[in-house]
């Protein structure tokens, strides 16, 4: 089992900028993939980016150009630089570990940090 802590959230006017990061318990070497997601009030969940164990990333459209997503294999840490963010990016931004690559793979989640961008 891995546990899932995120930081780094906050309020931030239109056009700045936010680091998340997500601190597994245990080495994230193996996992095959981690991502960011983020849920608005009354939305779903949706990715924002994922980042498979080779590196190799992908990003939702609304956030190409703007976000990057990094792993730091040797703190246990995945981040997301999030840069000329916009009142649209405000939600809570959860972390998700994928432990496998079949669909049933097991997957963790952190209990999310708030971001919120004001106009």
């Amino acid at each position: 089992q891995v546990q899932l802590v995120e930081s780094g959230g906050g309020l931030v006017q239109a056009g700045g900028s936010l680091r998340l990061s997500c601190a597994a318990s245990g080495s994230i070497v193996s996992i095959p993939y981690m991502g960011w997601y983020r849920q608005a009030p009354g939305e779903q969940r949706e990715l924002v980016a994922q980042i498979s164990s080779r590196g190799r990333t992908k990003y939702a459209d609304s956030v190409k150009g703007r976000f990057t997503i990094s792993r730091d294999n040797a703190k246990n840490l995945m981040l997301l630089q999030m840069n000329s963010l916009k009142p649209e990016d405000t939600a809570v931004y959860y972390c998700k570990a994928v432990m496998g690559v079949a669909v049933d793979s097991p997957a963790y989640w952190g209990r999310g940090t708030q971001v919120s961008v004001s106009s």
